[in-house]
This record gives C-alpha cells, sequence and structure tokens, in this order.
C-alpha cells in the first residue's frame, strides 16, 4: 500500500486543485476527503471534474476523520487549521494551506490577522535562497509540519529574493503591486466577485499595507537577504479566475550594474525545475502557467531610478497553493521533488 493522503476542505478551491493533482501522483492513495458545511454531500456536486472521485461522500472535518492516514492536507479557512492539527498525531506529516503557522513573528500575526499565534511551522517554499548559501528546501527535508506560503508571497518572494540573497538590493523601499484571478479569495459566493462585477474590470483591494500578506513577503526577502524589509503590497482583482502577475520593485544598492543583476537572478534558479528565468525581452504571462507548478520571472533594470523590476507569473492555485503543498510533501516524505507535478501549462 503507497502513502495515504486524506484532503480536508475538499470542497473548496484549493482542496479540489489539491486532489487533481494527487490524482496524478504515483505514489500517494487519496483517502479520506473532508468537508465544513458540505459534509454528507458528495464530492461531484462541488468539483464535477474529478471524475475518478465523483462518489465520494464528503465526511465532517475532525481530526478523527483524518487520523490513519500518512499525510493530511488542511485547506481550511484561516484560524482553523491549528485546532485540528494539535489532534494529530506528531508523526503524521501535515500540510496546512492556510495561513496559520506561516509567521514567525507573533506580533505581526496579531497586527494583521488577530487573535493567538498559533506558533510557526517549516515554510514550504523550497525554491526561496537564504542568506549563507542555503534553500528553504533543507528545513523541508522529514519535516512533519509544513505551512504553505500565501499566493501572493509566493510570487512576490521568487521575483525579488535573488537580488536579495546576492546583496544587491537596498530592504527599506519595496514595493510589490500584484494581480490575481477570481479563485484567490475562495468558492464561497461573494457580490464583487460574480461575473457581472468582475468581467471587464480590474479593482484594487486591501490598499494602504493592511493585506495579511505584506508581513509574509517581508519575512521571507529577510530571511533571502539577511537584512531588515519593508514593503509596500497592493493586490488587485483581476476579470481571470486563475493566475497572479506579481511586478515587484526595490532600489538597487550602488555600484551594482545591470549584468549583476542578471547574473544574480540566472544563477539562483538555474537548477531550479519549477522557477524559470525568462531570456531577455520575454515577459511572463499568467496565461503560461495555468495548471503548471511553475513560476515564471523576468528581471530589468530601471537605471533612471536605480531600481531593479521583478515581474513573476504562478498559477494561485498551483505553484501558489496545492502545487507547493505537494512539492513540500514529496520532501517531506523523501520522493522526488517534482513527482506527479506538471511541468506545463494548459494553452490556449
Amino acid at each position: 500500500m503507497g502513502i495515504t493522503a486524506a484532503v480536508a476542505g475538499a470542497s473548496g478551491y484549493a482542496g479540489g486543485e489539491l486532489l487533481r493533482l494527487l490524482l496524478s501522483h504515483p505514489q500517494i492513495e487519496i483517502g479520506t476527503l473532508t468537508a465544513g458545511g458540505n459534509a454528507g454531500s458528495k464530492l461531484a456536486d462541488h468539483q464535477p471534474h474529478l471524475l475518478p472521485l465523483a462518489d465520494r461522500v464528503l465526511a465532517p472535518t475532525t481530526a478523527d476523520e483524518l487520523k490513519g492516514h500518512d499525510l493530511v492536507f488542511l485547506a481550511l479557512p484561516h484560524g482553523a487549521s491549528a485546532k485540528i492539527a494539535a489532534e494529530l498525531p506528531v508523526d503524521t506529516v501535515v500540510i496546512d494551506c492556510g495561513a496559520d503557522h506561516r509567521l514567525s513573528s507573533a506580533a505581526a500575526w496579531e497586527e494583521f490577522y488577530g487573535g493567538e499565534h498559533a506558533g510557526t511551522w517549516a515554510y514550504g517554499l523550497p525554491e526561496l535562497p537564504r542568506a549563507g548559501g542555503e534553500r528553504q528546501r533543507e528545513n523541508l527535508r522529514g519535516a512533519r509540519r509544513i505551512a504553505v506560503p500565501g499566493c501572493y508571497p509566493t510570487a512576490s518572494s521568487l521575483a525579488l529574493a535573488p537580488g536579495f540573497a546576492a546583496g544587491l538590493l537596498e530592504g527599506d523601499d519595496v514595493v510589490v503591486v500584484a494581480a490575481s484571478g477570481t479563485s484567490g479569495a475562495g468558492k464561497a459566493a461573494k457580490p464583487n466577485l460574480v461575473g457581472s462585477e468582475v468581467m471587464g474590470s480590474m479593482s484594487p483591494y486591501g490598499v494602504g499595507g493592511v493585506h495579511r500578506h505584506t508581513p509574509e513577503i517581508e519575512q521571507n526577502l529577510e530571511l533571502a537577504g539577511g537584512l531588515k524589509v519593508t514593503a509596500s503590497f497592493t493586490p488587485t482583482l483581476a476579470p481571470m479566475s486563475r493566475g497572479i502577475l506579481a511586478t515587484a520593485t526595490a532600489r538597487i544598492r550602488p555600484g551594482v550594474t545591470p549584468e549583476q543583476i542578471r547574473e544574480a537572478w540566472e544563477n539562483t534558479y538555474r537548477d531550479e525545475a519549477f522557477v524559470h528565468v525568462l531570456p531577455p525581452g520575454r515577459w511572463p504571462r499568467t496565461a503560461d502557467t495555468l495548471g503548471a507548478n511553475t513560476a515564471l520571472i523576468q528581471v530589468a533594470v530601471d537605471a533612471r531610478v536605480g531600481r531593479v523590476v521583478a515581474v513573476s507569473a504562478i498559477d494561485n492555485l498551483t505553484k501558489g497553493t496545492a502545487g507547493g503543498a505537494i512539492q513540500s510533501a514529496n520532501l517531506a516524505l523523501d520522493l522526488p521533488e517534482t513527482l506527479g507535478l506538471p511541468l506545463v501549462g494548459v494553452a490556449p
């Protein structure tokens, strides 16, 4: 018998994407599927595209239902994971796709999320370079509790981390503006997300430094550069179902050349399977990441103002959530990191 995995929150977008990817994983067997208000219904009522699992009945999301699996994915609303995880055996690999365990600072958690901080787990962004030359993946091998990054921090951190890791950027003036598809807001019905409100329109939200992913972006760039980072982050909603396009800028340190910038980004990701620095002149598009666990990045220098401009594109449900979760699980279980994960997007 292979590795068994339970998915909590199987009726939502993240849960559905986890199941889509797990169906192609050669060493993981899908076990119990749970939901909150949708418990008792069939998966096909919520995820009709997952035909092999159509007749599965969703169980209530309780620790008792999730116990007995080698691997548990928690695709639950923020604040719901910590209590469930605390009741699961310590030798179970638990992957939290929510925010409960991402931040290392309890003060940052209380400021941006409110309530008591549930503690910090191993951070599931394997490609993130760390000051000193290591990658975050070294902290994921054999881990039993892993926090999946937010989708915006995945795109934003991968975009700028090479410059901080190489000591080429200043940390006090980082600016990130990112557009996301509507699936990033979850599956619950919201008036501002209905088709007639979204089609043909873009809109900002979480403006003025209040979006909850802001401290996570700062945390990641601080890990990469070993210096204090302050970031201004503004998210926008784009009329598409999937994808994130992040445009991230930072001040270049005096004397740094465009050639050094290009070299730092290419060297950082040269051997990474899922993160690709595009050739000069080719810019990332969200369409090219659709359904793939890939991040596409381009970098340029705005010499007139002394800033680097890094643009990244990901699929927020794949690399930004479910794909990153399975990639981290592979590392925790000593499996090949790329196992079961698509490298190629869907086009057109």
